[in-house]
C-alpha cells in the first residue's frame, strides 16, 4: 500500500488562503486562471442554492471535475457515524442498478472522518482498513477522501477515484477539493438550517391545526386520524400508527389509527407494553429511535419490511395518552435528530390538546347531566304533583256528576292524565339515567332496538318506559322481551303499512308491597289492521314465549284502526330486589 503525503488541513477560515495556494500549485495542465475560474464558479454554484440536496450534488460534480476523477462519492453520516445518504457521481445508470448495496461508511471511507483530515492512496485496496468492494462495483485504485466539515461537526465525507488520466492524485487536488469542501461546508450549514427552518414551520402549523380542530369540539378520532397522516408525511415516513390503551385489555396497546398504504392491515393489532419499544415509550413518557423494526419485537410493522422505526409519546411523562409509531422501508435512512425532536415536541403538543378537549369535554357533559337532574326533579316535584292534584280533584267530582256522559268524559280525562303521569315518570328516569355509547341494559337495548328498526318502519316508533324496568327484569325475561319486540315490529313492518308505530314497556308494581308483578309489552300501529286470513306462524311464536314464562299474549284491532300486540308475563320475585324512586 502506498500512502500518498498528507498536506497539512487548511485553515477553514480563510478562502482567501486556499485559493492563493492554488494558484502557486496549479500543474501545466490547465492554465491556473481557468483552474481558479471553474472553482470559484462551483464555490458560487454551491452557494447559491438552499436546498440541501441540490447543494450536495452540486458540490460532488465539480469536485470530480476539477480533481479529474472519473467518480466521485459523497456521504452523509449519521449520529452513527454511518451513511444515511449517499450521492453517487460518474456512474450510468444500468452500472449504479448493478451494484447490490453503495457504501455505508465503513472501512477506509471511515478514515477521513475519525482523522478529520485528508487521505490520499495510490491503490485503496492496499490500505489494512479496506474491506472490499459490494457486488456489482467497478473496479477502484486511486483514491482521496476529504471529510466535510460544518464548524466541528463533521457532516459527510467527499471522495474521489479513479484519477482520469490514470496517475495518482496530488497535492493540487487536495487542495483544490479542500477548497471546495470548505466552502460547502458554509453552504451545507446555511441548506440545514434553511430546512430545519421550514420544517419547524411546517411542523408548527400542524401543531396549531390540531390544536384548533380540538378545542373547537372535533371528534378526537378524526383529530388523531389528521395528526397521523401529517405526521407521516411531514417526518417523510412510510407509514404511522397511533397505538392507545384499551382499560378492557390490560397490558397491551391496540393500533386503533394508522396511515399509508398497509394501514387497513395493521389496524387492530395488539402491541405488549412490557418489553418492546412502544411500550416503554407509553411507560416513561420518553421518545426512541428504532434501528431495526423487524428485530425490535414490535409485531404491528415487524413482518412489512419496515426498517428505521421512531416512537414518540402522545402526551407528557406521566400522563402519557398513547404513543405515536413511525416507520421507513429497510433501505431508507434513519429518523434524523431534528425530525426526532420536532415529532416529540407535536406529539406532546398534540397529547395535551388531547387531555384539554377532554377536561373540556367532561365539564359539558356535566353541566348537561346537571340540568337534567334539575329538569327531573322540577318534573317530579312540581309537575306530577300538581298533575296528581288535578286527578285527585277530577275523582272526586265524579261523584257530584249526574249526567252518565260528562262521567265518562271525567273519567277519561282522569285516565289521561294517569297515563301522562306514567309518561313523564318515565322521562325522568331516563333523564337522570342517560344512556351510555355502550349502554347494555335492557332499558337501553329497548331503545336501540326500536331506534333501528325506524329504516324498516319508515317512521320512528315512540317508545315509553314507565317502572324498575333494569332493576326487576331477569335477563332470561329481558332477552325473550327483546326478541318478542323485535318480531313485533319486523311484523308491522311486513304488513301494516303503518304511519305510527307506539312501544310500551311497563313493570307493574304491587300497591301494598311495591313490589314488581307484571311486564307488560305493547306495540301499537295505525296500519290496515290484523288480516282475516294468512300466516299467523308469527303471531303463535310470541304467544309461546309468554306461555313459556307463565304469561299471555293477545293481537287485537285497534279502536278506529290498526293493531295491537299486547305480551304478558310475571316478573318473578326475589329477596333481594332494588326499586326504582317511583
Amino acid at each position: 500500500m502506498t500512502e500518498l503525503p498528507q498536506s497539512p488541513p487548511p485553515s477553514p477560515a480563510r478562502l482567501d488562503d486556499l485559493l492563493t495556494e492554488v494558484r502557486t500549485q496549479l500543474d501545466a495542465g490547465l492554465s491556473p486562471q481557468g483552474r481558479i475560474r471553474s472553482l470559484l464558479q462551483a464555490v458560487l454554484a454551491i452557494g447559491g442554492d438552499l436546498d440541501l440536496a441540490a447543494v450536495l450534488r452540486r458540490l460532488t460534480e465539480p469536485a470530480a471535475e476539477l480533481a479529474g476523477a472519473r467518480y466521485a462519492g459523497l456521504g452523509v453520516v449519521d449520529e452513527d457515524g454511518g451513511f444515511t445518504e449517499f450521492i453517487p457521481v460518474g456512474m450510468g445508470r444500468e452500472q449504479a442498478e448493478r451494484i447490490h448495496r453503495f457504501p455505508h461508511g465503513r472501512g477506509v471511507l471511515a478514515v477521513p472522518l475519525a482523522n478529520r483530515r485528508p487521505l490520499r492512496l495510490s491503490d485503496l485496496r492496499d490500505h489494512p482498513d479496506f474491506a472490499g468492494f459490494p457486488d456489482g462495483h467497478p473496479p477502484m485504485t486511486s483514491f482521496l477522501g476529504v471529510p466535510i466539515q460544518v464548524r466541528d461537526e463533521v457532516f459527510g465525507n467527499l471522495f474521489l477515484t479513479e484519477k482520469a488520466s490514470g496517475g495518482d492524485f496530488d497535492e493540487e487536488d487536495e487542495t483544490i477539493v479542500m477548497a471546495l469542501a470548505t466552502a460547502a461546508g458554509v453552504a451545507i450549514e446555511n441548506a440545514r438550517l434553511y430546512e430545519e427552518a421550514r420544517l419547524r414551520e411546517r411542523w408548527l402549523a400542524a401543531s396549531t391545526e390540531i390544536t384548533t380542530r380540538l378545542l373547537s369540539g372535533a371528534d378526537s378520532s378524526e383529530v388523531l386520524e389528521h395528526m397521523a397522516a401529517r405526521a407521516r408525511e411531514i417526518g417523510d415516513a412510510d407509514v404511522s400508527v397511533v397505538l392507545l390503551p384499551d382499560s378492557r385489555a390490560r397490558g397491551h396497546l391496540f393500533a386503533e389509527i394508522a396511515d399509508g398504504h398497509i394501514a387497513q392491515e395493521i389496524l387492530g393489532a395488539a402491541v405488549e407494553i412490557d418489553g418492546t419499544p412502544c411500550g416503554d415509550v407509553f411507560e416513561t413518557g420518553e421518545p426512541a429511535s428504532i434501528p431495526d423494526l423487524t428485530r425490535s419485537g414490535c409485531p404491528v410493522l415487524a413482518h412489512h419490511g419496515y426498517g428505521p422505526g421512531l416512537v414518540v409519546p402522545l402526551g407528557t411523562p406521566g400522563n402519557t395518552r398513547g404513543v405515536l409509531l413511525l416507520g421507513k422501508p429497510g433501505d431508507r435512512a434513519q429518523f434524523s435528530p431534528t425530525i426526532r425532536r420536532m415529532i416529540h415536541s407535536f406529539s406532546v403538543q398534540a397529547g395535551v390538546a388531547l387531555e384539554l378537549a377532554e377536561a373540556r369535554g367532561d365539564n359539558e357533559r356535566l353541566v348537561v347531566l346537571e340540568e337534567r337532574d334539575r329538569i327531573a326533579k322540577d318534573l317530579h316535584d312540581v309537575v306530577i304533583q300538581r298533575l296528581f292534584a288535578s286527578a285527585m280533584t277530577l275523582m272526586s267530582t265524579i261523584r257530584l256528576i249526574d249526567s252518565p256522559e260528562a262521567e265518562e268524559r271525567v273519567q277519561r280525562t282522569i285516565d289521561d292524565l294517569d297515563s301522562t303521569i306514567r309518561e313523564i315518570r318515565s322521562t325522568i328516569f331516563a333523564l337522570q339515567n342517560p344512556p351510555s355509547r355502550e349502554d347494555t341494559s335492557l332499558r337501553g337495548r329497548i331503545l336501540r332496538l326500536a331506534e333501528n328498526s325506524a329504516h324498516t318502519l319508515g317512521c320512528h316508533p315512540g317508545v315509553s318506559l314507565d317502572g324498575p324496568i333494569d332493576a326487576s327484569v331477569p335477563d332470561e325475561v329481558g332477552e325473550q322481551l327483546l326478541a318478542v319486540l323485535g318480531e313485533g315490529l319486523s311484523n308491522v313492518a311486513r304488513h301494516a303499512r303503518a304511519t305510527e308505530v307506539h312501544v310500551s314497556v311497563v313493570v307493574e308494581t304491587a300497591a301494598t308491597t311495591g313490589r314488581p308483578t307484571t311486564l307488560t309489552l305493547t306495540v301499537t300501529d295505525n296500519g290496515v289492521g290484523l288480516p282475516r286470513e294468512g300466516r299467523r306462524s308469527g303471531l303463535r311464536n310470541l304467544d309461546e314465549r309468554a306461555q313459556a314464562l307463565g304469561g299471555g299474549f293477545t293481537a287485537a284491532r285497534g279502536r278506529t284502526s290498526g293493531t295491537v300486540l299486547t305480551w304478558k308475563v310475571p316478573v318473578p320475585d326475589t329477596e333481594d330486589r332494588s326499586l326504582d324512586d317511583f
